[in-house]
Parts: C-alpha cells; sequence; structure tokens
C-alpha cells in the first residue's frame, strides 16, 4: 500500500509547486493510470514514489516504509529489491545481448544466475515478441529496446511496478502485448501496477486513473475494468 500526505515538490525559478498531493492512498495490487498533459508532473510522480527523487516536503509511505527517511544508498537498496521499473530512457548497455540486458541487475545480486531466471528471462522476452534476444541491444529498434526494458522490469518479480509511457515506442499491436502483460502479470503476481501513459487503450484496462494538472490531481476514477 501507498500512502502519500502532504507533498510538495519545489522548484526555485518557479512560483508555485511542480507536485502538490495532500493525499493520496493506493492498495496493494491496484493497476492505475496516471494521465495529463505533458508537463503535468505525471514523470515527477513516479520519480517520487519510487524514491529517486526526494520531496520538498511530506509523508512518503510504502507499507511501513517512510521513503523521505532514507538516505539515497538505502533507498536505492528499498528500489532493488521491490520495484521494477521502466523508463522512457531504457538505460540499456551496449555490447550486451537483449537477454544479457535483462539478466544484467540480478547478475550483481547472485553469483550466478539460476535457470529459473533465464527461463523467466527468455519467457518474457518471448511474450513480448521479441525474437532477437541474443542480437545486440546496439542493433535493435527504439520499440524492441523497449520490450528488453519491460522484461528486465518484470524479472524479479517485484511487488510494485512502474512504468513511463511503457507503449510510446511501440505499433499499435506490440502496445497491446505490452498492456496485456503487464495487467497479467500484476493479476498473477498480486503487485501493484502505476503507469503513466497517453495510451488510450491501456488506461481503459486499468482499474484507477489519476488526471493530473499543473502538478495537481484533478480527478480520481474508479473504472471498473476488467483484465483486457
Amino acid at each position: 500500500m501507498l500512502e502519500i500526505k502532504d507533498l510538495t515538490v519545489n522548484i526555485a525559478a518557479l512560483p508555485e509547486p511542480i507536485l502538490a498531493i495532500p493525499h493520496l492512498s493506493i492498495p496493494a495490487a491496484q493497476q492505475i493510470a496516471v494521465m495529463g498533459p505533458s508537463g503535468c508532473g505525471k514523470s515527477t510522480f513516479l520519480n517520487i514514489i519510487s524514491g529517486l527523487l526526494k520531496p520538498t516536503a511530506g509523508s512518503v509511505k510504502w507499507q511501513q516504509q517512510e521513503l523521505t527517511a532514507l538516505s539515497a544508498t538505502a533507498c536505492d537498496t528499498w528500489r532493488f529489491q521491490h520495484v521494477g521499473m521502466v523508463m522512457q530512457d531504457f538505460y540499456l548497455t551496449n555490447g550486451l545481448s537483449a537477454l544479457e540486458n535483462v539478466l544484467l541487475p540480478l547478475a550483481f545480486r547472485h553469483w550466478r544466475i539460476s535457470d529459473a531466471l533465464k527461463q523467466r528471462a527468455e519467457s518474457l522476452l518471448e511474450q513480448l515478441n521479441m525474437p532477437r534476444r541474443h542480437s545486440d541491444v546496439a542493433k535493435l529498434s527504439r520499440g524492441e529496446m523497449q520490450r528488453v526494458a519491460i522484461a528486465r522490469a518484470l524479472l524479479a518479480q517485484p511487488q510494485v511496478i512502474i512504468a513511463d509511457e511503457p507503449t510510446a515506442s511501440l505499433d499499435a499491436e506490440n502496445s497491446r502485448n505490452i498492456a496485456r502483460l503487464l495487467l497479467e502479470i500484476s493479476e498473477k503476481e498480486k503487485c501493484t501496477l502505476l503507469v503513466a501513459t497517453h495510451d488510450r487503450f491501456l488506461s481503459e484496462q486499468l482499474q484507477r486513473r489519476l488526471l493530473l494538472q499543473n502538478g495537481v490531481i484533478m480527478s480520481d476514477q474508479q473504472t471498473g475494468a476488467q483484465l483486457c
């Protein structure tokens, strides 16, 4: 469960906060679309709730863990253990294959990658329609890179999936495949899913929609959506 209270994010050059949320509660395993025009605060919101950015003031608590009380190193450790992230910049490593990039974060945690993890990585890439899993990521299209980044985020079965425009670089068919995969994994593994998106199809499948405008939540709607 995520609980936000009295949160503000200020930038010195601007007179008003770029994000201001008096209160927001998100139950565990809920699927949420974060929507709004470009520059409304969606990416800032995702960075705050993942611990990548500290707010100017306020509380951000996952379960009993207050993120604002953690050091940068402790916050990195918490995020590595609990969160799968798909960012607009994919942070893939050139010279490694798609499969190696999916496995890379866990290679830092384990002396040896288990066969089960390798099989899960292969399965995720297959579900994401990524046949070029042994190709150097430098040779992949942006859409293929996005699918590799999504597989990497899902590999360790995180409690929370945070995705910033996960279908932005994809055609309609692959966008729908990724929407379905994110929803299926969220349902199956009981993890919380938060997605910043302009994708109407994806947003319509999620259980709840937050609409941000000028850093403020203008509407918070339960959609009653079912798994697509």
